[in-house]
């Protein structure tokens, strides 16, 4: 049931937002390790993040550190920076998730607001892709 709840949230996103989520396979292990995209879930966060994408990923824990993550995150990414309408993207990540949130921050995304209290223990962080590719064509320069 979970399964296909989400399989019709994805293909949701896509039709309805012009944006999604995506399978990622190994290619040498020919099997599905996870998935990342961007989402509009309609979060009552404060400060609210309505109408801003939201980045998000999720890998098998036996791929994690062998860099699928940093490669398919920075291909999203620039995916995003090419095709989304808003250049401001956000991700959201549990605070003592140290991992997501150092690959977070080698995307260029930057911590907007540190949850303090349980309730809510999450980072908002936020990454502007016009930036990140003004940033990109400087240095390529």
């Amino acid at each position: 049931m979970r399964t296909w709840q989400r399989l019709l949230a994805y293909c949701g996103h896509w039709n309805l937002l012009g944006f999604g989520y995506w399978a990622i396979e190994c290619k040498d292990r020919g099997r599905y390790i996870g998935e990342l995209g961007f989402a509009d879930f309609h979060r009552d966060n404060v400060p609210s993040i309505a109408g801003i994408p939201e980045m998000g990923w999720a890998l098998v824990t036996e791929v994690h550190g062998q860099g699928y993550a940093t490669e398919a995150l920075r291909a999203a990414a620039d995916w995003g920076d090419t095709h989304l309408r808003e250049s401001r993207t956000v991700c959201i990540v549990h605070r003592e998730n140290l991992a997501s949130i150092h690959l977070a921050r080698k995307l260029g995304y930057l911590t907007e607001l540190r949850a303090a209290t349980d309730d809510e223990p999450s980072v908002v962080l936020a990454r502007d892709g016009k930036a990140h590719w003004n940033k990109a064509e400087t240095n390529h320069a």
